[in-house]
């Protein structure tokens, strides 16, 4: 840190940002968009170099570096202004980096999806606004979009009864390890969510229905253990349900899983996770089937501004496989207000309520995402 609390690449009017796993699934479409953005310097972290070297290849602002986000440290944070840890999964995580960017005084972005991963944050408030920085995880599809697109479609509303998000990747749609593990970690797990106006357990990957998405078609969803199934009631307090769900496009697959996951709910076996591996490996097998169209849904219904019965349904369309750029839109708004001296936040949050929808609808438009919503 220089002189005045301010680092010196912020100093000199160009943040240095580290991407820490921007050769994954996501990391690598957040390092695509983040290498076209003007006005800031990158740094692309990971433990594999050599791919990581092929992207910063010919570019003045990227640079690449081995790291190991386990064993990260207050020195290899040293000039960098923000780091965003996008490796996960998040479900078995442990703090390394937030405790490296908390002693290096640098902001900390990550993309985590992992409920108590999120639920911990926190615990780091107090050190985070000490080195006057913010602590901002859940940058990613849930919360932070889930909970721009419900702001926005109940704003001036008298009261939330319901609200339902989905997330439908296209089969075709990239996947890596670190998603697989994700879903394995809970599947047939007990899952904690609100309904019926009241916490309950429901059998994770269970409560499996067929959903009808505009413009998409059916899908097949499944409850999920995710960070929105306490933001969404802690946030907005509805009256009868908050309920996150997904959903995979073949229903081999999506059936399939929620077959595997009965000898995990009888207490046969304890978890699904140690076969990510051969399960990726089968799902890669079903690649050329399907389609690239993914879409996210969100409803909610209650009451609207003068006390009338209102609903509203947002839906995102992706097609092209582009849906897996939509989990890194948030961290690429929050690199935009860092560089733009819009960055308010200091202290440990989950990243719900920090951004607008209009802080999406430029990168929609560019990636030529089409969005609806109906009342």
């Amino acid at each position: 840190m220089a002189a005045g609390g301010f680092p010196r690449s912020m100093m000199a009017g160009k943040p240095h940002i580290m991407i820490i796993g921007a050769s994954g699934v996501f990391g690598s479409r957040l390092t695509e968009l983040l290498t076209e953005e003007q006005g800031i310097s990158l740094t692309l972290a990971g433990r594999r170099l050599a791919p990581l070297e092929r992207i910063a290849s010919g570019r003045s602002n990227v640079k690449a570096r081995s790291l190991d986000r386990d064993i990260v440290t207050a020195r290899d944070l040293d000039g960098v202004d923000m780091v965003i840890d996008a490796a996960g999964p998040f479900q078995r995580s442990h703090s390394q980096v937030i405790e490296a960017a908390i002693a290096a005084k640098c902001q900390y972005i990550d993309l985590a999806d992992g409920r108590k991963f999120v639920a911990n944050i926190s615990r780091f408030d107090q050190a985070a606004k000490e080195a006057d920085i913010a602590v901002v995880t859940g940058a990613s599809s849930i919360p932070a979009l889930s909970h721009a697109v419900i702001d926005h479609l109940t704003s001036g509303w008298q009261q939330i009864d319901n609200i339902r998000v989905g997330i439908f990747p296209g089969n075709r749609a990239p996947r890596g390890r670190a998603v697989v593990e994700a879903i394995l970690s809970y599947t047939g797990k007990p899952v904690r969510v609100f309904r019926g106006g009241q916490w309950q357990e429901q059998p994770g990957w269970g409560m499996t229905h067929r959903t009808d998405l505009p413009t998409v078609g059916k899908r097949w969803a499944s409850i999920c253990d995710t960070p929105d199934q306490d933001l969404l009631v802690e946030r907005y307090h509805p009256k009868n349900s908050a309920e996150f769900f997904a959903g995979l496009e073949l229903s081999v697959l999506h059936l399939g899983l929620l077959a595997l996951s009965l000898p995990v709910r009888w207490g046969l076996i304890p978890t699904l996770q140690p076969a990510a591996g051969i399960m990726l490996w089968l799902a890669q097998r079903f690649l050329p089937f399907g389609s690239d169209k993914g879409a996210m849904d969100v409803y909610v219904d209650g009451l609207g501004a003068k006390g009338e019965a209102a609903a509203a349904r947002w839906t995102l369309q992706a097609d092209a496989n582009r849906g897996p750029y939509t989990p890194t839109l948030a961290a690429l708004a929050m690199v935009r207000r860092l560089r733009d001296d819009v960055y308010p936040w200091r202290g440990s949050m989950a990243c719900a309520g920090l951004l607008n929808l209009a802080d999406f609808d430029k990168d929609f438009d560019a990636l030529g995402m089409q969005r609806q919503i109906s009342h």
